[in-house]
């Protein structure tokens, strides 16, 4: 059974930082391009960042770059989302993704929620003014 669990979540003022993270069982992990989403309130859910299987390539949306940061273990099956400098819109529930492909696959990064496979079940972050 596929599983992935984030965590990390939580209030934090802004300017702040948070790191979360995302345990990935049942699958090799190695063998998934991960990705980060988030969901506020009456909004749609939105790319954040993504990493490729090798964790070489990433891609972040234009509204986190230089302030978030994807990164993964693959000996810990655990990617992670390091958030600084954060603002009270970045408020939202954020998801990690996985898109399972066997190694013949391109080593890429995918930033459409209809790439991914596996969800998990998300985590709260929410900054104050």
């Amino acid at each position: 059974q596929v599983q992935l669990v984030e965590s990390g979540g939580g209030l934090v003022q802004a300017g702040g930082s948070l790191r979360l993270s995302c345990a990935v069982s049942g699958r090799t992990f190695s063998w998934y391009a991960m990705g980060w989403f988030r969901q506020a309130p009456g909004k749609e859910r939105e790319f954040v960042a993504a990493v490729s299987r090798s964790g070489i390539n990433t891609y972040y949306a234009d509204s986190v770059k230089g302030r978030f940061t994807i990164s993964r273990d693959n000996s810990k099956n655990t990617v992670y989302l390091q958030m600084n400098s954060l603002k009270p819109e970045d408020t939202a529930v954020y998801y990690c993704a996985g898109r399972y492909r066997s190694p013949n696959y391109s080593n890429t990064v995918f930033s459409t929620r209809e790439s991914y496979d596996d969800w998990g079940q998300g985590t709260q972050v929410t900054v104050s003014s």
